[in-house]
């Protein structure tokens, strides 16, 4: 599962990332494989996603979303 199939509200922790090309300023932000990720609310027409990291709050693109694989938090 990525953080792109996450449903408005669930929460996930960062496991791996499915290439190395995800842009450096997320991994600065705190999207680092064992933290915490909740999905906040999805922008019309599917993108971008808007993301609570660690208390962080960004935006990144679905294409993006989808190359970083998380474990559903219940």
């Amino acid at each position: 599962m990525t953080i792109a199939d996450l449903k408005r509200g669930q929460r996930g922790i960062i496991k791996t990332f499915e290439n190395d090309n995800v842009p450096l300023k997320l991994l600065e932000m705190g999207c680092l494989p064992g933290n915490e990720v909740e999905l906040v609310q999805i922008a019309p027409f599917k993108d971008p996603l808007y993301l609570n990291i660690n208390g962080s709050h960004l935006a990144i693109r679905r294409d993006t979303a989808m190359q970083i694989e998380i474990e559903v938090v219940k």
